[in-house]
């Protein structure tokens, strides 16, 4: 028996539309990280990328369960002495809601070149509206139970 090994040209990409309309962030994060992989395919193969395009509405409404709304932090350092930067994730809610989700997403792909190239299939909007209305989406509900 053979192994199956996906070509560029043999990989068809589709469009999903997910409504984060109070979806928990961490199972909408996996469940977008899967997509972007391409690992609900047959032809998925590791090193390629056979992954669908994945635009994801309503990013404001996400919900976050426990304490982490007032907990949570984001930290990075600006590389110079004493430059450890922290802001809650309340702020970044508030400032920039795509920002949670990418950041989620961006920490289950990856730690190679490939999950940049994953990462600009993924397209967050914090309201209903999108400028991807050509395109031909599959509905998806956000993971919620």
């Amino acid at each position: 028996m053979k192994t199956y090994i996906a070509k560029r040209a043999d990989i068809k990409k589709n469009w999903h539309l997910i409504d984060a309309n109070e979806a928990v962030l961490g199972r909408l994060a996996t469940k977008i990280a899967f997509m972007l992989r391409g690992k609900d395919k047959a032809v998925y193969t590791p090193y390629e990328d056979t992954g669908d395009f994945v635009v994801v509405i309503n990013a404001e409404k996400i919900k976050l369960t426990g304490d982490k709304l007032t907990q949570k932090e984001y930290h990075h350092h600006t590389h110079y002495p004493g430059g450890l930067k922290t802001v809650s994730i309340m702020e970044v809610l508030k400032k920039d809601p795509g920002k949670v989700i990418t950041h989620a997403v961006k920490g289950m792909l990856p730690k190679n070149k490939l999950s940049n190239k994953l990462l600009t299939k993924l397209k967050v909007y914090a309201g209903p509206e999108h400028p991807h209305s050509a395109q031909i989406f599959k509905k998806d509900d956000g993971g919620k139970q």
